[in-house]
């Protein structure tokens, strides 16, 4: 098969390293790409929201089957064209992907199904926003309702806090677009969890479960980012608490969607809060995360390409995934300033030897190659350190080695990612 896959990414580097190695594969795209990606792909010059350039060449390339990896082609309706010219794509319609596309959408669809998750409200008007926190009281979280890279979440401790973060979007428009309507909610306490499914209309195959790490500092400190970090399997979501999320709400979602005429096709991936009510929904994306499509990668002994034809053929239901045992864990390397305004074009060295060690495996996210050959950072979040041990402690230290051979005066990274789960799992 000929596949191409949209993105420039860390999950896209991860998707590409995946579907490179599947014998079904005779020729790898990957649009736009990065240097890392080059290695195994193609790389095409069509940036992933190019919608009209991406399905002229697919059209053009022959492409038999498009994986795309960003939630934002998605929302605006990638899949929905390159099906309509008759190239079989990977992943959910414009009307599905509203669950990503639109907080207040998918607050609204939980509450209309009775899916578990914490209670809002949907504003446009900061006067309306803050009379409810002023209500509810503090601590409450503040959500811009359309698409921020992962950074229009805000936790406000107190109203002082609320406020300010409800007027930084409605007022200031501090999040564009995505900020023009807001979700206000309860905070939930307990573990936050990633699960992952499969979904082909109706059916929902669960993947394994990633502990992500979103805030920027050690300890979980400073401002939400894209994420600094992940580990597979999750400790917190056993056997049965599999087997609760999802007949609480992955397998109530995908019954929802398809009977409100949007039945959805691809990845689901549901942030939860693990309450002492039991897990409660925070929000859902329509796409593989960022980093813990790295851990899933990895882990992952069965061919991915096949699950992901069988998810838009909607056959998942005759298929079955099997899993290293082992613990994947991810460290990212960010360049200086990320979330915020980062400098573009610093050089980064070491990487073939941290490449070269046993169990670890190099994610670019946002490099490109100099017209020398040097590697350059090109983003904010820009390699995903990955490697897997039979321990979260002996994943980890092997992540970590690999992160002290980088020649990179430019980039950070976590220091802590993992290490409350190495603790206690050992």
């Amino acid at each position: 098969m000929r596949i191409l896959v949209v993105g420039s990414g860390g999950r896209e580097h991860a998707l590409c390293w995946s579907i490179a190695a599947s014998p079904l594969t005779d020729k790898l795209y990957c649009a736009p790409g990065n240097a890392g990606i080059a290695a195994e792909a193609e790389c095409v010059p069509v940036a992933a929201d190019d919608l009209r350039g991406l399905v002229d060449f697919a059209v053009e390339a022959r492409i038999d089957f498009v994986v795309v990896g960003p939630e934002r082609p998605l929302t605006l309706g990638l899949v929905d064209r390159l099906e309509a010219a008759g190239v079989k794509a990977f992943g959910p319609s414009a009307e599905a992907a509203q669950l990503e596309g639109s907080k207040g959408f998918m607050k609204d669809l939980c509450a209309r199904h009775g899916i578990p998750t914490a209670a809002y409200g949907r504003f446009t008007n900061a006067g309306a926003a803050k009379a409810f926190v002023a209500e509810r009281g503090a601590p409450v979280v503040v959500k811009a309702d359309g698409l921020a890279a992962g950074k229009g979440v805000i936790v406000a401790e107190s109203l002082a806090e609320a406020e300010a973060a409800i007027d930084a979007m409605l007022t200031e428009r501090r999040f564009g677009e995505a900020g023009t309507a807001i979700v206000v909610e309860e905070f939930l306490a307990g573990e936050e969890a990633s699960f992952f499914a499969l979904v082909d209309g109706t059916t929902a195959l669960p993947l394994a479960s990633a502990q992500d790490h979103k805030r920027v500092g050690d300890g979980d400190t400073g401002s939400n980012t894209g994420g600094m970090g992940a580990y597979s399997p999750a400790p917190n979501v056993d056997a049965a608490m599999a087997d609760e999320i999802m007949a609480r709400i992955v397998t109530p979602t995908v019954a929802a969607m398809a009977a409100e005429g949007r039945p959805f096709k691809g990845v689901l991936y549901a942030g939860l809060m693990l309450t002492g009510e039991g897990p409660k929904l925070l929000e859902y994306n329509v796409r593989f995360g960022d980093p813990e499509c790295q851990v899933l990668c990895v882990r992952l002994m069965s061919d991915l390409l096949p699950a992901l034809i069988a998810a838009r053929d909607g056959v998942l239901g005759s298929l079955d995934l099997r899993w290293h045992d082992r613990t994947a864990l991810t460290v990212v390397m960010a360049a200086k300033g990320y979330p915020g305004d980062t400098v573009k074009g610093t050089e980064i060295r070491g990487l073939e030897a941290a490449a070269a060690l046993p169990d670890v495996t190099i994610f670019h996210a946002g490099t490109r190659r100099a017209a020398d050959g040097r590697l350059l950072a090109d983003g904010g979040r820009v390699l995903g350190l990955t490697a897997l041990g039979a321990t979260v402690a002996e994943a980890r230290a092997r992540a970590y080695r690999a992160v002290e051979m980088i020649d990179w005066p430019d980039g950070f990274c976590r220091r802590d990612i993992g290490r409350r789960a190495a603790r206690t799992r050992g």
